[in-house]
């Protein structure tokens, strides 16, 4: 169900079914990787169907990205065909891919939805012409199986380059099957996504959905207002999101919990989780906190509706079925046993095949043991319970949407007026953490904040855009010439709160 339109399984089967035998035709199979760039429509749905009928890999992107960025990503993943939307808040991403077309050798065809009358070009298709071209037509044999990449998901790596992380069927189907058994998910369940299914989170909602074979009512883009219209409408029954989206949502002037009784659980994951935000959450919604990340599929951990209260409070539950997630010392890199502070590392058919074309870095993130080395800090209790206590990476989460500063520094110090430039997070109460870029700029340079933001527009995605930008004579340094990161976050949170109250 989405924006009025309703589908039943077997239509999207058939549909799903018609567009693999067109892609087919056109010389498209098992391995090769198929990109995927618009919303939460019905049509990314049955492109993810199609490619999984015929073993190929969904890449999926987000249609907000930059065309450099796009670019990029297409081209490391090596795409043989996308499906992509043909106009989007004042884009015309048809154009936009035209134009990309002789810069990516790899991609052969451009599959567009929409309702635009195209000019003759061998290599561009409307989704619906191929769906009408491949029905009752027989499929190829599937040569495919669990441990064959379904996705490749795009990332941020450390030090802010995008990773391709390479997921196997069982990897997303598996966990995303035990995470609908948590929740004791069922047919009669009607699934509210709003979460983008360009993220693993939102992947990982929609396939866990179809496992149960629940009502998906999708939204194409978050809105607050608009999700609570559709849990009233819809009768929804399970809610996924990030903080940032139950926040507002309590917020919208609409919200009032008795007008959707239907509610009854959910997932909220994606970033930090108060413990006040989730005791007001569940006063509408009996939520479960989960943690995980792109690189395991994504949850690792849950808690459950038999825990025990504090536990489901304080904590993000335990470990999935079949997945082993041990603490490691930072500094000598061993196991640790229970009660101990150090990076969570995870093992299980969760985690990912590796970072394409990245061997080296994909080493890097394993211990000599074969666990994956998350970047975060946690504890796990005796009981097995984990407790996040940090990030061992320089990492800012907003909106749930996870941003390194590196990505944005590098941008930032290629305007001319920039000397020096360091990205840091500072707490939000809605996004969860804003972006703010505190620059040195450049001896008797003349520059304003606005400039520097219009600047990060042309080169990096909007959830990345600085929110607020400081201007220093100098950064507090280290004895070894690092910046002081933590002691600049903490005056650019005092400065902000200050301004912030005397507004």
């Amino acid at each position: 169900m989405a924006n009025g339109r309703a589908l039943t399984y077997a239509q999207v089967n058939a549909k799903a079914a018609a567009l693999a035998a067109a892609l087919a035709e056109l010389g498209i199979g098992a391995g090769d990787r198929i990109a995927i760039v618009m919303p939460n429509w019905p049509e990314w749905v049955i492109s993810l169907l199609a490619a999984s009928k015929l073993g190929s890999t969904v890449v999926p992107v987000n249609p907000r990205l930059s065309y450099h960025e796009l670019k990029y990503q297409l081209r490391h993943a090596e795409v043989s065909a996308v499906i992509a939307l043909e106009r989007h808040h004042g884009v015309d991403y048809l154009q936009l891919f035209e134009d990309m077309l002789a810069e990516l050798p790899d991609l052969l065809y451009l599959i567009t939805v929409g309702g635009e009358e195209l000019w003759y070009d061998d290599r561009i298709f409307q989704f619906e012409d191929l769906l009408s071209s491949g029905a009752g037509r027989s499929l190829p044999p599937l040569h495919a199986n669990d441990e064959s990449d379904l996705a490749l998901m795009y990332t941020s790596g450390t030090m802010g380059k995008p990773k391709g992380v390479r997921l196997s069927n069982r990897a997303i189907v598996e966990t995303a099957q035990q995470t609908g058994e948590l929740l004791e998910m069922e047919p009669a369940d009607r699934v509210l996504v709003m979460v983008p299914f360009f993220t693993m989170f939102g992947l990982s909602v929609l396939v866990g959905a179809l496992a149960a074979g629940a009502t998906l009512v999708l939204q194409d883009e978050f809105d607050a207002s608009g999700a609570v219209a559709l849990l009233q409408r819809e009768r929804v029954t399970v809610m996924h999101g990030v903080p940032t989206m139950y926040q507002l949502i309590m917020r919208a002037p609409d919200f009032d919990p008795a007008a959707f009784p239907s509610l009854r659980t959910g997932v909220i994951a994606g970033g930090a989780v108060s413990e006040e935000l989730v005791r007001r959450i569940r006063r509408w919604c009996n939520v479960q906190l989960a943690y995980g990340l792109t690189e395991t599929g994504p949850t690792m951990t849950m808690t459950r509706f038999s825990d025990p209260a504090d536990k489901r409070l304080t904590t993000v539950g335990r470990a999935l079925p079949g997945v082993e997630i041990k603490v490691v010392d930072v500094v000598t890199g061993a196991l640790h046993g229970p009660e101990a502070v150090g990076e969570l590392a995870v093992r299980g058919p969760n985690v990912m095949q590796g970072y394409v074309r990245m061997p080296t870095e994909t080493a890097r993130s394993f211990s000599p043991e074969g666990f994956f080395l998350t970047g975060d800090l946690g504890i796990i209790d005796e009981e097995g319970y984990v407790r996040i206590v940090g990030r061992r990476r320089e990492t800012i989460v907003r909106g749930g949407f996870r941003i390194y500063p590196r990505e944005v520094e590098d941008q930032l110090r290629a305007h001319p007026a920039v000397d020096d430039v360091c990205v840091i997070g500072i707490p939000h109460d809605i996004l969860g953490e804003l972006v703010c870029a505190c620059v040195v700029p450049v001896e008797g340079a003349v520059i304003t904040g606005n400039e520097l933001k219009a600047f990060a527009r042309d080169t990096v995605a909007e959830y990345k855009f600085p929110d607020l930008v400081r201007f220093f004579d100098a950064f507090p340094m280290t004895g070894s010439g690092k910046v002081r990161r933590r002691e600049l976050e903490r005056m650019v949170a005092l400065d902000h709160t200050a301004m912030s109250s005397a507004q």
